[in-house]
């Protein structure tokens, strides 16, 4: 993948520099997306490079539509680190285009595979039909067993901001990170009782006490 996406990269400084003609180009980077890329090394490199080449305002909607739809998919089995990057990276997408709102906020839409209109295995963007689907996938990520996840996932509950978020800080963090960052956290202590606790068998005439001693 880090191969491919910088041989990606050679080619993106060529076309937008020197007016080289490479109409593959999001087709290429397109097929990259796979749940793999999720596991590799370089995965920081990778989505960096992605969100460079996603960057222009200028690019067709369906196209954007089709990889914000992809890896609104892939986020279904991808580890809760890798979330916290690709769910900002959507909404940082839709942000730059809002041509793609209706993805988000289309009441009609699919909520879950058999009634989805995209076609995952489709390589060519443009026949992907992502744009008559929604990311009901994110709406089922505001139910992850991760509270981080869920939260960065409910930010579609409300209107979107124009101000993109920074990616950058979350492009590295491990399952490590996250899970120190866990243990840091101030837990709130919680009932586990609704009654008081009152010696062994429990209040004074309680069915145990009246047939049961210690003595």
């Amino acid at each position: 993948v880090l191969f491919r996406s910088l041989a990606l990269n050679g080619l993106f400084i060529l076309i937008h520099q020197h007016n080289l003609e490479y109409p593959d180009f999001y087709k290429k980077l397109y097929t990259l997306l796979d749940p793999s890329v999720f596991h590799v090394k370089y995965q920081a490199r990778f989505f960096h490079l992605a969100n460079l080449f996603l960057s222009s305002t200028h690019l067709p909607v369906y196209l954007v539509a089709a990889f914000a739809k992809r890896l609104s998919r892939l986020s279904l089995t991808a580890p809760p680190q890798a979330l916290l990057m690709i769910i900002p990276f959507i909404h940082n997408l839709i942000r730059r285009h809002p041509a793609c709102r209706p993805l988000i906020h289309r009441p009609s839409g699919p909520t879950d595979l058999s009634g989805d209109p995209y076609v995952m295995e489709e390589e060519d963007p443009s026949k992907t039909r992502a744009l008559e689907s929604c990311l009901w996938e994110l709406k089922a990520l505001q139910n992850h067993y991760h509270p981080d996840v869920a939260k960065a996932a409910n930010v579609l509950n409300r209107p979107l901001s124009e101000q993109e978020e920074d990616i950058s800080d979350l492009l590295e963090i491990s399952p490590l990170e996250l899970f120190e960052r866990e243990l840091k956290k101030k837990v709130k202590r919680v009932p586990l009782e609704f009654e008081p606790f009152r010696g062994l068998f429990g209040k004074k005439g309680d069915v145990c006490a009246v047939h049961f001693s210690l003595e």
